[in-house]
């Protein structure tokens, strides 16, 4: 297994790469503050997360599929017959590249932040996710839950031999656009992490790294909701998939 769980680490460490490298573009060199780049602002972030995911898949997928995504190693185990004895070891080495990729984003933009946010008490979002409205967590676990539920539910849809699946190695192009149709439709309650080792790995670093509000050791609570609403919504999403459309497919 260790070449899959290579593949996985490396996988999600470029997903995220580009993921928080193109947030701390945008929050730390917009206009007015060192740099002074006028960017795209929440266009960039949904084009780039979506080209992050397709390079990701690029490199993982034909050693371990490229799940790069907890709900979507959980949803494969429950509905393709995934091994559940890899489910476990995949999430840890997902979760491990998430972390190893947000410390050198930090690493690289260090001088950014020293200047935009010295004592690192307004930045952790550059790496993980918040709710808009934090006197109503619930509104972010439906909105988790809803991503990623549509997500998974796509990315059965475009996987499937059995249905009309993408030709010329196009798979990952299509799931990448899917996932910034998803940013630019429902990223604006809690950022759509849609992707619990996405959200935990860097909100782990940004806890270990002394970032102030991260949600898991300082600020609220909210750590939970990019975990629970994810996997949730990707049984969910794969069921309808499953019980809605293969079901109905012919097999040959």
């Amino acid at each position: 297994m260790l070449p899959e769980l290579i593949a996985e680490f490396l996988g999600t460490l470029v997903l995220i790469l580009f993921g928080n490298g193109v947030v701390a573009m945008v929050v730390l060199f917009g206009k007015g503050v060192p740099g002074e780049i006028v960017n795209g602002g929440f266009t960039n972030i949904t084009l780039a997360w979506g080209l992050a995911v397709t390079m990701g898949i690029y490199i993982a997928g034909k050693i371990s599929g490229a799940h790069l995504n907890p709900a979507v190693t959980i949803s494969l185990a429950i509905y393709r017959d995934f091994p559940w004895r890899k489910v476990l070891p995949y999430i840890l080495v997902q979760v491990l590249g998430a972390f190893v990729a947000a410390a050198l984003v930090y690493w690289n933009y260090m001088p950014a932040f020293q200047a935009f946010d010295p004592g690192l008490d307004k930045t952790a979002g550059i790496f993980t996710t918040f709710p808009t409205f934090a006197q109503v967590p619930f509104a972010g676990l439906l909105d988790q839950t809803i991503g990623t539920a549509l997500l998974l539910m796509l990315i059965f849809a475009i996987t499937d031999e059995r249905n009309q699946p993408p030709g010329a190695n196009l798979g990952a192009l299509m799931v990448g656009l899917v996932v910034v149709a998803i940013g630019m439709a429902f990223g604006g309650m809690h950022g759509y992490a849609i992707n619990p080792a996405r959200d935990f790995g860097p909100r782990l670093f940004t806890a270990l790294a002394g970032f102030k509000n991260n949600g898991l050791t300082d600020g609220p609570r909210v750590f939970w909701v990019p975990i629970v609403g994810p996997i949730l919504g990707g049984i969910i999403g794969s069921a309808v998939y499953d019980f809605g459309i293969r079901r109905y497919l012919p097999r040959s």
